[in-house]
């Protein structure tokens, strides 16, 4: 190692999955049971999630390997197919919008409102057409998207609404868990860098019997005889039927085990993480940036609303330093974003970009006929934003060095 290098601070990563001894002892138990697929601790780990959004007994969980799965699963449970048009926001993974594609169906992608970064439901009204069957709503880096505003649209146009709920475990709207709303679906992740992690995967929660049931049955290849049930049984039960060419999402003992003791500790990582977004809040409020909206803004949900912080997103404002040059293909005027995260990565500050909208990706530009001009408050944000490094595991130390590196870094002065 080079005396510079030895030299250098601590690199403060983006994110971190905070695993202790109470889910190495889960996994440990698990693989010495002997039942490391499918089995008793995912359904365990999806009874315990229902129970974990207050235990409506309408209420069901169906435990996949990841949200992209969820949405899946939910969308082709209601019917979603070739000459429908799915309704979702430009400012979002690719995740979301995929599946619908991958059903044959067209997607309508919209802008979001730039004080909430969610969904616009203005837009989504001015999106419809006769052909449109349903609307898929991000709730954006933790804060619920305005699911009253969009539920009533939806009531009034017959549509279906699944919620992509990647960002907001747990997250409050009007006093209600997302999870629990009036949506016919909603779908949670527990990626990596979630509040609760199970290396990779998700839940599909939702009150409608024949939704669930199709979604359990095309989560496992279209069987018909749950695999735990017919593999359990004290009595002779090889025989199943395909009654559908499903699929194979289906969430492992082992990944289950993780989600078992993630989710008793979902409520303190998620405080921890408010606590942190509290301190950059107060550390950047004179600042030339925009800080992240809270429940309570406007256009959000209620003040009293949880809020996941799944990230901690700044804008840089109008009257923000000339930090750079931006990257070619960039996609916009990225200059001084692009410049601000290059000087907090020379600082040793990890951080990303949530997201590239999809109207700047060849696939859905070019398959749509996107521009940039189209989606106004989305691509300003993306051109001004960055997210900050926040983790429930973050050191005050950690967090100390991030302020101290923002604030630094528009002052000007050299990394």
């Amino acid at each position: 190692m080079s005396e510079r290098a030895a030299d250098l601070p601590p690199f403060v990563p983006f994110a971190l999955p905070e695993i202790g001894e109470a889910e190495i002892a889960e996994v440990v138990d698990t693989l010495r049971s002997g039942w490391v697929t499918t089995g008793p601790k995912a359904r365990r780990f999806e009874q315990d999630f229902v129970a974990f959004l207050g235990g409506d007994p309408a209420l069901q969980a169906i435990a996949v390997n990841s949200a992209t799965a969820g949405l899946h699963l939910a969308l082709e449970a209601l019917g979603i197919g070739p000459g429908d048009e799915v309704i979702t926001t430009t400012h979002t993974f690719t995740a979301t919008a995929e599946v619908v594609r991958y059903l044959g169906a067209d997607v309508v992608l919209v802008d979001i409102d730039p004080a909430t970064l969610c969904i616009d439901p203005a837009a989504v009204e001015a999106a419809i057409t006769p052909r449109s069957k349903a609307i898929v709503p991000v709730h954006y880096a933790g804060l619920a998207a305005p699911m009253e505003a969009l539920l009533a649209l939806a009531r009034r146009h017959g549509l279906k609404v699944v919620e992509d709920a990647a960002h907001a475990l747990p997250t409050s709207c009007g006093g209600a868990l997302v999870g629990t709303l009036g949506s016919d679906a909603t779908v949670f992740s527990f990626y990596a860098n979630k509040t609760i992690t199970t290396g990779e995967g998700g839940m599909l929660v939702t009150r409608d019997p024949a939704l669930a049931e199709r979604a359990k049955v095309m989560r496992l290849h279209g069987i018909s005889r749950d695999a735990f049930d017919r593999f359990t049984a004290q009595a002779p039960s090889w025989y199943y039927e395909v009654v559908a060419p499903g699929f194979k999402v289906n969430l492992t003992d082992i990944a289950a085990a993780l989600g078992l003791q993630q989710l008793r500790q979902a409520e303190a990582f998620r405080a921890r993480r408010a606590a942190i977004a509290a301190r950059y809040d107060a550390a950047f409020a004179d600042l030339p940036v925009i800080l992240p909206p809270r429940p309570g803004a406007a256009g959000a949900t209620a003040p009293d609303d949880l809020h996941a912080w799944h990230l901690y997103v700044l804008r840089l404002a109008d009257d923000a330093p000339a930090l750079g040059a931006g990257r070619p293909g960039a996609g916009g005027d990225t200059g001084d974003r692009d410049a601000f995260i290059e000087q907090l990565y020379a600082r040793r500050i990890g951080c990303s970009v949530h997201y590239i909208p999809l109207h700047l990706h060849p696939y859905w530009r070019e398959r749509y006929g996107l521009r940039a001009a189209d989606f106004p408050h989305s691509q300003r944000a993306y051109e001004r934003m960055l997210s900050l490094p926040l983790f429930s595991a973050m050191r005050d130390e950690q967090v100390d060095r991030v302020i101290a590196a923002v604030r630094s870094t528009l002052r000007g002065d050299a990394a």
